[in-house]
């Protein structure tokens, strides 16, 4: 086909569940494309000489390359080329925001000028990865030959796992500390069921164990054993630390400490990871408000307030203090949650938690603001409006406003330089720490982030790691 030609394929739609259904169940919200849908959205790639989708893509998958084989019908192959860089492709179809990666450089968006145009990268990603997986297709992944080394990673998120798979498919002999009893880090405790099914990542944990990776549930680095003893007294030769941004933030306003006020990471973690939903059979007891604010308006925020709906929640109301314009969320869940019946206010934001009297939450006492000047990052600074307060009707708060790094191996770690904001502190390069042969990577150093820069952080790390052990 020509490019013209190319240009006048309709971008193919996501099928999904109704929303007023899907609000009361866990089921995922995106159900998938055809076989015939992914090869029509595949064909729309322009096959570009200089692949600028690529350069959106931390972890830098052949994309052009994929497409071609998908656009073909030869999906198998597709996720060969796909699994040469990256061993979560499902994960990554899911939840990786395209729209401002790979998506964002496409050559089909520009000429359409509109991004949501571009060659639905993600899409065909996640049907050629569910295709092989739900026909037990999928093909096992080569080693190189055993190189006498061991490494230890510290983790299971996307980072640690991108990490860990590398360094085994270099032929290292790698273990994986967890401190949960499951595996998956953000992937199992943070993102939803209806936007990643758990099942999904429990294969793609498979996947690395199969590589030969060793995987040590319920052990915590820092409290079980010591980083330095790793290679002091145990005989590992290099550590990855991908531990994470699990430290919630808070607003520091009056009544955050009453019952009904949450972190997003508990209520989600014990939503997500300890099945709340699941009445009388969970492995934790939760809070069922009827009435649930939740402060923020990035990813986590949508999450939670979804989350919200289906634990059954009457009324949610997602309260940010900045315009729609200005949300970090991705488009699309900002347009899932408000089709769900989230109720966004816009350019407000949470002054004081009301309390009843009795150690719970009664309301949320709320100020409207404006957009002032822009900040340091560009964004247009919220100001306050005086004597404009009202109160929220609720009587659960949610807090999702942002994490911090995890801070336990930083200060139970002698030597081991973090930044003001906790970051673990590396080698831009390497990811080399200031100990010599413990390497970091993914929200520990870079801050809360998405997934797919988590995994670029963890191949980048694992590459310093094989160089550092082959000196």
């Amino acid at each position: 086909m020509t490019p013209k030609e190319k240009m006048a394929i309709p971008p193919q739609a996501m099928p999904e569940q109704d929303a007023a259904v899907r609000a009361r169940n866990m089921n995922e919200v995106a159900l998938g494309y055809t076989a015939e849908m992914a090869k029509t959205e595949a064909s729309r790639c322009l096959q570009c000489p200089t692949k600028p989708c690529m350069q959106g893509c931390p972890v830098a998958i052949n994309i052009p390359g994929f497409l071609a084989k998908a656009a073909e019908g030869d999906f198998a192959s597709a996720l060969d080329v796909i699994k040469e860089t990256s061993l979560l492709p499902a994960v990554c179809g899911r939840v990786c925001p395209q729209e401002k990666q790979c998506q964002k450089f496409c050559t089909m968006g520009k000429l359409l000028k509109d991004v949501d145009k571009a060659v639905a990268i993600g899409r065909v990603e996640r049907f050629c990865a569910d295709l092989a997986r739900e026909t037990g297709a999928e093909k096992p992944v080569a080693c190189a030959p055993k190189t006498g080394k061991k490494v230890a990673i510290i983790g299971s998120g996307p980072a640690s796992i991108t990490c860990a798979a590398d360094c085994a498919k270099a032929g290292h002999d790698v273990t994986v500390f967890e401190a949960f009893h499951r595996c998956g880090g953000v992937l199992v405790y943070g993102i939803p069921e209806f936007r990643l099914p758990k099942a999904i990542v429990r294969h793609e944990i498979e996947a690395i164990k199969q590589l030969g990776v060793k995987i040590e549930n319920n052990f915590v680095i820092g409290r079980t054993r010591k980083l330095r003893d790793l290679i002091d007294k145990d005989g590992f030769d290099a550590v990855f630390v991908g531990t994470g941004a699990g430290l919630p933030k808070f607003m520091g306003i009056e009544g955050e400490n009453l019952n009904g006020v949450f972190s997003a990471n508990e209520y989600l973690t014990r939503a997500n990871l300890m099945k709340a939903y699941l009445e009388g059979s969970a492995d934790t007891p939760f809070w069922h408000g009827k009435r649930v604010a939740v402060l923020g308006g990035g990813n986590v925020a949508m999450d939670a307030s979804r989350m919200a709906l289906r634990l059954g929640a009457e009324k949610v109301y997602l309260v940010y203090r900045r315009s729609e314009a200005e949300m970090p969320a991705r488009k699309e869940e900002v347009h899932h949650a408000k089709e769900e019946g989230v109720e966004f206010h816009m350019l407000e934001n949470a002054k004081r938690v009301i309390s009843d009297g009795k150690g719970a939450v009664a309301g949320l006492e709320c100020l409207k603001y404006e957009l002032g000047e822009p900040d340091a990052s560009g964004r247009r600074s919220p100001v306050a409006v005086e004597g404009s307060e009202f109160v929220l009707d609720v009587d659960t708060v949610v807090v999702a406003v942002g994490n911090a790094s995890n801070p336990l191996i930083p200060t139970t770690t002698e030597g081991l330089e973090i930044n003001k904001r906790g970051n673990i502190v590396v080698d831009p390069e390497t990811n080399m720490t200031s100990i010599p042969g413990v390497f970091a990577g993914g929200d520990i150093v870079l801050g809360a982030a998405t997934v797919i820069l988590a995994m670029g952080e963890g191949r980048k790390a694992a590459a310093g790691i094989s160089a550092y052990l082959s000196k």
